[in-house]
């Protein structure tokens, strides 16, 4: 039976219309220091492609890297040769993944060496959106280092489309919003504590990614179709831009599609 196409959102005031199911890639690049319940195999190029090409015709045009997700922009830059108009992609700055640990470094220069390195790994000219990948100090990482000031820079010279921060604080998440063109944050069943953030953003019309909506996967585990309850949830609110989600399983990638066109019917 087909099902409506997948709808697109704005994503703030930047001209970017994305789906409101994104896929995230951390599965392409990286199995270590991942909080998934279960352990996975990374793809090989022939499963991640048919990954990719699925996703596009479900009607998902946002794809989700970052520097700490192992060898995905890499990756990516490979798979997505010849179709990159079709894709809008977000990357990160500011955590890097190395040796089974992360660490972080939130100067402009290394947002600007960041940048020119993506660039460089994704085969592109120009990356979508890029987010400061925070460790937590949100407002010090805004107010000290200047990173979203770096990011805005590169803007400017047409490196990058739109920016702004993976926030993981409420006062952070505002302050972000307010210097910046979206923001990522979490919400899930279980967590909502940073919902004035995408109401600010809605009000503001600044963009909202959604991480962690299934809990990681974890909301699979429990109650009667968490996923369809949380797709309706994140949905009904129009400051959500899209949510990401980072399957590698093509069934649950469809599934997770025809719940959250569902879910937009409800609207």
């Amino acid at each position: 039976m087909e099902t409506d196409p997948l709808p697109l959102r704005p994503f703030g005031s930047t001209g970017l219309d994305i789906s409101i199911l994104g896929l995230g890639t951390v599965k392409l690049g990286r199995n270590q220091g991942v909080k998934y319940p279960e352990g996975f195999v990374i793809p090989d190029d022939r499963q991640a492609a048919a990954l990719l090409s699925l996703a596009k015709s479900l009607g998902i045009n946002l794809i989700d890297t970052a520097p700490a997700y192992g060898n995905s922009e890499q990756r990516l830059g490979t798979l997505l040769k010849g179709q990159r108009d079709q894709w809008v992609i977000c990357s990160k700055v500011g955590e890097e993944f190395e040796g089974g640990q992360s660490w972080f470094e939130f100067t402009p220069e290394h947002t600007r060496f960041s940048i020119e390195r993506s660039l460089q790994r994704l085969n592109t000219d120009v990356i979508d959106m890029v987010l400061v990948h925070s460790d937590g100090n949100d407002e010090t990482i805004i107010r000290k280092f200047g990173t979203l000031d770096a990011l805005a820079a590169l803007k400017a010279e047409g490196k990058i489309r739109a920016f702004g921060m993976s926030s993981k604080t409420v006062s952070g998440g505002l302050l972000a919003a307010k210097h910046s063109d979206g923001v990522m944050v979490t919400w899930n069943l279980q967590y909502d504590d940073e919902l004035p953030v995408i109401d600010y953003c809605r009000e503001h019309h600044k963009g909202v990614l959604i991480k962690k909506a299934l809990a990681s996967g974890h909301a699979t585990l429990a109650g009667e179709d968490p996923i369809q309850k949380t797709f309706d949830m994140l949905f009904a609110h129009q400051g959500v831009s899209s949510a990401i989600v980072g399957t590698i399983n093509a069934e649950h990638l469809a599934t997770n599609v025809r719940k959250a066109v569902q879910a937009s019917r409800g609207i």
